[in-house]
């Protein structure tokens, strides 16, 4: 029998609205998109500031009761910083100090965040300046955070955070922390209420009239430059002593060009093959 892919309710404020053909409300592709992305950015509002806060912060997607949850289940948020940052001083006093407003604080006292991430993944070239674009892929979710302050929690998502930057990177380094280390670091524990994503792919798009126009259409170089990160070789650091690069990390690093690569090219060709 298939599985049914869970979604996220659609929130007012989580709903697509301009081309809402691009939206995506499946936990599966919000979730991916986000433990994909090297630095989340984390929006909140401090009483202490004119602005809205924006924070870039490392964060990933799992679930401390169910550690074998799959990335379509039903999952947490977990973002690592510094035990004084503003973020973890400011969930600190609103837990302890929980608002009476129930839709700024609807989880008894934790922080509302907004948590999103864009990546480029090529760049639409069209016959005319309006019609060039991107091809990108982007998600946001909302939720409210609290500090995590179980021990174990803390070294589960400490490890999940750690791991998600290299596979297996934890296991290869000395650990546990010393308890130096675990005071200095804070742990968030976002709860989501909704989240939503947006994808874009394909080719350019031009005007019929455009089209038709034979002497544009030969002069102008039309089509997409696929976009993506590249890993480069290890530079090992002064100090270490590790003569060769280990196998889980150049594996790491070849593996993670390819699959960048050929995810920014299926998207340039994507809608091309779908016409044909």
């Amino acid at each position: 029998m298939p599985r049914q892919e869970l979604q996220y309710p659609k929130q007012p404020y989580s709903t697509v609205k301009r081309l809402n053909d691009r939206a995506n409300y499946e936990l599966e592709t919000i979730h991916r998109l986000i433990n994909e992305s090297r630095l989340v950015s984390v929006s909140f509002n401090d009483p202490d500031s004119p602005f809205p806060a924006v924070l870039p912060m490392i964060g990933v997607m799992g679930s401390f009761d169910r550690p074998s949850a799959d990335v379509g289940d039903v999952l947490d948020l977990y973002l690592h910083g510094y035990v004084s940052s503003r973020i973890m001083n400011l969930t600190r006093r609103t837990t302890s100090s929980p608002s009476q407003d129930s839709e700024a604080a609807p989880q008894g006292g934790s922080l509302p965040l907004t948590i999103q991430t864009s990546t480029i993944t090529g760049l639409v070239l069209a016959l005319t300046p309006n019609h060039h674009s991107y091809n990108y892929t982007s998600a946001t979710l909302f939720g409210h955070a609290s500090l995590v302050t179980s021990p174990d929690e803390k070294l589960y998502a400490m490890a999940l955070i750690t791991n998600q930057i290299i596979p297996s990177r934890w296991e290869k380094t000395r650990v546990p922390p010393t308890p130096a280390e675990m005071s200095s670091t804070s742990i968030l524990r976002v709860k989501i209420s909704a989240g939503s994503a947006k994808l874009h792919s394909g080719g350019p798009s031009d005007d019929r009239f455009d089209l038709d126009n034979q002497d544009l259409t030969q002069r102008v170089w039309t089509g997409v430059v696929p976009v993506y990160t590249t890993l480069g070789e290890p530079v090992p650091g002064h100090y270490n002593q590790v003569e060769q690069v280990p196998d889980y990390l150049g594996d790491f690093v070849t593996e993670q060009n390819e699959t960048t690569r050929k995810f920014s090219e299926h998207a340039a060709r994507e809608e091309v093959r779908r016409k044909a």
